[in-house]
């Protein structure tokens, strides 16, 4: 035997237990049916979905009447935190037709599905955000060198006051339904909200500072805003790289070369690799075992392996484990079978 491969979700198992329930962590068993985990995949996808559209609309709601009150006072701090409401709202769009391209089955074209279309829609993201960093800069230091009088100064302040209540309940929102689903990047854009949220208390400052009689407070927190979205843009477009460039963290690495020990059978792990589709984890793993093993017992201590990684690794939802039989220092025989089969191969073909 020269190398053995099994593939998650074409061997079926016997022991389906309720892998939909391992999202609310209830009191069933795990299951690792590769059916079931893309199931429950599904399951929060479709939730996670519900949440960027009622985040949209929350968002979309408060960017809206803070949008009357600049065109009212004619605040470009308030302007700013408009923009990037707007640009937080309008990125449920992208992120929500990359949810549901990643529903669609694999096909033959497509092996791996199409979960990549996140990555995409990363990209679309940090576009959106470098746009509202560029207008609100512009705007900012327009009103420097030609200063205009802040009007209606009251309803600037309530408009600072409705962008910080929007943000902090879509924050709530979105992390709470986060942490049911098990989706580190909502919470995170939840968290991301409510930062946003005490960005928007800064226009309370411009209102306070223009009603003081300090024309510059105005522009200057415009441009205070204008750096807080850069530095939400350099962390957004440094997630987005790290996801095009396949970077996981190495501590996930370190978690499934663990699992995979601690498996009986496996005397060695010779290679690992794992890699984010969309929001679903695959691992490809190599593995030692005795070289005297049957085919069958092989097998048997693959599919255990790969159990394990389901098991262990969070969001793994594909693996596909390689065998290759033990060998002594100096001992050859399995590089030798190689190049007897091949040998055979091109004799026959010739």
């Amino acid at each position: 035997m020269s190398a053995h491969e099994h593939r998650h979700g074409t061997h079926h198992h016997h022991h389906r237990d309720g892998w939909r329930q391992r999202i609310k962590h209830v009191v069933t068993p795990h299951s690792h049916d590769s059916a079931d985990k893309v199931d429950s995949a599904l399951e929060a996808s479709r939730e996670g979905m519900s949440a960027l559209w009622i985040s949209l609309v929350g968002l979309g709601v408060t960017a809206l009447l803070q949008a009357v009150v600049v065109v009212l006072s004619g605040s470009v701090a308030l302007l700013g935190d408009t923009l990037h409401n707007v640009a937080d709202a309008l990125t449920a769009v992208p992120l929500g037709i990359a949810f549901w391209l990643g529903r669609r089955a694999a096909t033959r074209a497509y092996t791996y599905g199409f979960g990549r279309a996140e990555d995409l829609a990363g990209i679309v993201i940090v576009l959106v955000i470098a746009a509202s960093a560029v207008v609100s800069a512009w705007f900012a230091v327009d009103r420097l060198l030609d200063p205009r009088t802040m009007t209606h100064l009251p309803w600037v302040f309530a408009a600072g006051l409705i962008g910080f209540a929007g943000n902090e309940i879509v924050a709530r929102y979105r992390i709470a339904v986060g942490r049911r689903i098990g989706s580190a990047a909502l919470v995170a854009d939840g968290l991301h909200a409510r930062t946003d949220g005490f960005t928007s208390l800064a226009v309370v400052l411009a209102a306070g500072g223009a009603r003081l009689g300090w024309g510059w407070a105005d522009p200057v927190v415009g441009l205070a805003i204008t750096a807080a979205i850069a530095f939400v843009l350099k962390d957004a477009a440094r997630e987005v790289y790290r996801r095009l460039m396949d970077r996981v963290d190495p501590e996930l690495v370190d978690q499934a070369e663990q699992a995979l020990r601690a498996v009986p059978g496996i005397r060695d792990v010779s290679g690992l690799r794992l890699r984010w589709i969309g929001h679903r984890l695959h691992a490809e793993a190599a593995i030692v075992v005795d070289a005297g093993l049957s085919l069958l017992a092989a097998h048997e201590i693959a599919a255990d392996a790969e159990h394990q990684l389901t098991h262990d690794v969070p969001r793994l939802t594909a693996a596909t484990v390689h065998v290759d039989p033990d060998s002594h220092p100096g001992d050859q025989h399995h590089h030798e079978l190689s190049h007897v089969r091949r040998d055979r191969l091109a004799a026959s073909s010739g």
